[in-house]
């Protein structure tokens, strides 16, 4: 693949036949259900737990605020490279497909190596290259949806995404709550998860063309880095975009990443109950994910409104975040779940629809992208680093009102967006 090279014209507007427009639905799912699916075995239940098994109760919080802050660092790094290196990239195979490829081997074999390790720097170590491989796989992915995919179907593809993202978490915490007792096993699933999602994508969705013959221009190695600077002009609504979306995921990743902990160290379960609990959570959220998913992005393209389901959503994930504070009980996480659970799927429906409509270049699609995607990253990986330093701060108590708030200031900024309704 030659990768310094860059384009400068946009490619036309894409039409698709019906039969593709399934087949891009059902890889999409595919893509979002394996990586999440593997990822959640891991990040919600394995991980923690296996810090827990090592190094005790009270360590194990902070390492794994500290994990999540280079998983974070190197997830941002990752997204904004091999964005920026697909758009450039000419090969047989097309622009994205040898990077989603690639990536999935990678993630899947690290995120396996995770639970053979048992010194928490490797465990660190594995775990960046871990998200290096994923990141590979989504940044090139997302790009798809501006470069292959017509406007009036980015809604619901990006809500069979987030259906396929709602049910692989729930399948993998319910695998990781399973092996929570004997691990390996379970890092094996997820090892091949990942490993397999990519793959998986690409047979599905309809062949991409080659890209060696798109007009390029060739550029040294000054020209590339210049390439990695992000949007200023005309990209107001391009950073609203990005706070908006960084607040908002940081508010359910603060819960979502812990719920193992909150389940035994804020409401007092043991391993098992938690356990238990976690199961019946998983099986609610995949229920309400999958019809808030579906649902509001089918939705959102009829009605040519972006805006309106990020209202909805913050409201249900308030809801949510306020019934685990109040109540403190297995009950309020399951709750917690419903609510939690349908708002996310209801925001991450219209999720990439929107960050498309507010690109300042089109040409640029993938790296724009990839740094829209450091959003979600940042959400995912330092959401849990804020609950850490909450919980030695002030205890669980804090995370939730914290949580609140983020949500409310994030529908603010993606409500002052113009470049869509």
């Amino acid at each position: 693949m030659a990768i310094l090279r860059k384009v400068y014209s946009a490619e036309p507007e894409v039409k698709i036949s019906k039969t593709n427009r399934i087949r891009f639905s059902i890889s999409f799912f595919i893509f979002a259900l394996l990586w999440m699916g593997g990822l959640g075995i891991v990040s919600a239940v394995l991980l923690p737990q296996h810090l827990k098994d090592l190094v005790g109760t009270s360590a194990s919080t902070s390492i794994f605020g500290v994990l999540n802050a280079a998983t974070a660092a190197a997830s941002l790094i990752a997204n904004l490279l091999f964005g920026n290196f697909s758009d450039r990239t000419r090969s047989i195979f097309g622009r994205r497909t040898p990077w989603i490829v690639i990536g999935g081997v990678i993630g899947g074999v690290s995120l396996f190596l995770i639970g053979i390790m048992s010194n928490v720097w490797a465990i660190g170590v594995i775990y960046c290259v871990s998200m290096f491989g994923l990141n590979m796989m989504i940044a090139p992915a997302i790009a798809t949806l501006s470069d292959r995919v017509p406007d009036d179907m980015r809604g619901t593809l990006s809500a069979f995404m987030s259906a396929g993202t709602t049910v692989g978490s729930s399948i993998g915490i319910l695998i990781g709550a399973y092996f929570i007792s004997n691990q390996l096993p379970g890092f094996g699933i997820a090892g091949v998860l990942m490993g397999i999602a990519g793959i998986c994508t690409v047979i599905v969705w309809p062949k991409e063309k080659s890209s060696k013959d798109m007009p390029a221009v060739n550029g040294g190695f000054g020209e590339l880095i210049a390439s990695f600077r992000p949007p200023i002009k005309g990209a107001r609504d391009f950073w609203l975009a990005f706070i908006g979306r960084t607040l908002l995921i940081f508010s359910y990743y603060m819960i979502v990443n812990f719920q193992l902990y909150i389940l035994q160290d804020y409401i007092g379960q043991s391993k098992s109950g938690a356990a238990a609990t976690i199961s019946v959570m998983s099986v609610i959220t995949m229920i309400v994910g999958l019809i808030g998913s579906l649902a509001s992005g089918a939705i959102s393209d009829f009605i040519g409104r972006r805006k309106l389901p990020v209202i909805l959503a913050s409201i249900l994930l308030v809801i949510g975040y306020i019934l685990p504070w109040v109540m403190q009980s297995p009950l309020s996480m399951i709750l917690f779940a419903g609510f939690a659970g349908l708002g996310y799927a209801v925001y991450g429906a219209v999720d990439q629809a929107l960050n498309i409509d507010v690109l300042p270049n089109k040409e640029e699609a993938g790296k724009d992208l990839g740094i829209l995607n450091i959003a979600t990253t940042l959400g995912q990986m330092v959401g849990p680093i804020i609950t850490s330093l909450l919980i030695g701060i002030g205890g669980y108590s804090t995370v939730f009102p914290t949580a609140i708030i983020f949500a409310l200031i994030a529908c603010i900024f993606i409500q002052l967006i113009r470049s869509t309704k």
